[in-house]
């Protein structure tokens, strides 16, 4: 996010709060030495006047500097939608909390006739607001959208119809998040003009996600040339083939099999 930099008048690295979408890449990514903090001032003061070259290694803090804040309320949102190791208490999912519909074999979200969406802001590298995302879910819901009920975006509206989020965030800066819909087959060109007209206005990165189901050759000829007519060059990312589940068909032919 470019929180960290190195003030010109105390000449120390500093961070900017209002930035810092606590990630922990810095501490995380840091090999911290216990050294003293004296003894290192003054050795980089030796080398400076001594006019010699001091690169000491950028994933090394040699004192120890960096240690975490106590995050509190409504803080805490940052590091749970920014730092890839902390589960979301909503979901129980880490990263961004969401398992989106990468699992849809099993759950079954995205059904025959449905479009799903994953509108996620932010990457990369340029991080969002929640009152940006407030903008798309007002719209979304305006739109009469069904928004994903395990999704950690969906877990903060005070209100889902309405696509509300809690004003306590609304001022709080995430590394990325998703907003999880799903509509009927028929209305997918209307969502993808509706975010189109949304992210005009936000000034940020967005990408779209589209999920539907194959038919049974495993092609998909419905929501595709919805999209290559709007200009995107389709790339399949995920194709699910349902390995992991035990199909109706299988479970009859194992009972007829116990029976004879």
């Amino acid at each position: 996010m470019g929180a960290i930099y190195i003030d010109p008048v105390k000449k120390r690295a500093t961070i900017q709060r209002d930035e810092c979408v606590e990630c922990y890449a810095c501490f995380n990514g840091l090999s911290q030495e216990h050294l003293n903090p004296t003894l290192v001032r003054t050795v980089r003061r030796v080398f400076a006047a001594m006019r010699l070259r001091f690169e000491p290694e950028p994933d090394v803090c040699p004192t120890a500097a960096f240690e975490p804040d106590e995050l509190v309320w409504p803080r805490v949102v940052r590091r749970a939608f920014s730092d890839p190791r902390v589960p979301h208490e909503s979901t129980g999912v880490e990263g961004r909390g969401t398992e989106e519909v990468k699992t849809n074999d099993v759950t079954g979200r995205v059904k025959v006739g449905d479009v799903g969406f994953t509108i996620e802001f932010g990457r990369p590298g340029v991080g969002v607001r929640f009152h940006q995302i407030q903008e798309m879910c007002w719209a979304l819901a305006e739109a009469n959208v069904s928004f994903e009920k395990k999704n950690p975006i969906t877990s903060l509206m005070t209100d889902v119809p309405s696509g509300t989020l809690n004003p306590d965030i609304l001022s709080e800066k995430v590394m990325s998040a998703i907003v999880e819909i799903k509509v009927p087959v028929e209305r997918a060109e209307e969502i993808v003009r509706l975010v189109w007209q949304v992210e005009k206005k936000l000034g940020i990165v967005i990408a779209l996600g589209v999920a539907t189901r194959c038919d049974e050759s495993g092609e998909e000829e419905v929501v595709a040339p919805i999209l290559e007519r709007l200009g995107y060059k389709l790339s399949r990312a995920k194709t699910n083939i349902g390995l992991g589940r035990v199909g109706t068909q299988e479970i009859q032919r194992a009972k007829e099999t116990v029976q004879v």
